[in-house]
C-alpha cells in the first residue's frame, strides 16, 4: 500500500499549481487542488492558503471527484 509523507512543508509545495473548481462561484466556501505534483494531490482552504495541507494519492482524489460527478454524495 503506498503512503504518503507525514509532514509537507511549504517548500514542499512551491512548485503547485493551485486552482479552484469552476463551480466554486467565488462565494467564499472554496477549497484549492493542485495536481501537477508526482505522487499526491495537496487540497487547501481558499481563505488559508498558509494554513494546514490535505493530500491525496491521485488515485483517491480521482475516485472522489468521479464520485462527486455522478452525485453519488448528498448535498448539505
Amino acid at each position: 500500500m503506498r503512503t504518503l509523507p507525514t509532514a509537507v512543508t511549504a517548500p514542499d509545495l512551491a512548485g503547485a499549481n493551485w486552482f479552484t473548481s469552476s463551480y466554486s462561484h467565488n462565494g467564499g466556501e472554496c477549497v484549492e487542488a493542485a495536481i501537477n505534483l508526482p505522487g499526491a494531490v495537496p487540497i487547501r482552504d481558499t481563505k488559508n492558503v498558509d494554513g494546514p495541507v490535505l493530500m491525496f494519492l491521485p488515485a483517491a482524489w480521482t475516485s472522489f471527484v468521479h464520485g462527486v460527478r455522478q452525485g453519488d454524495f448528498r448535498t448539505v
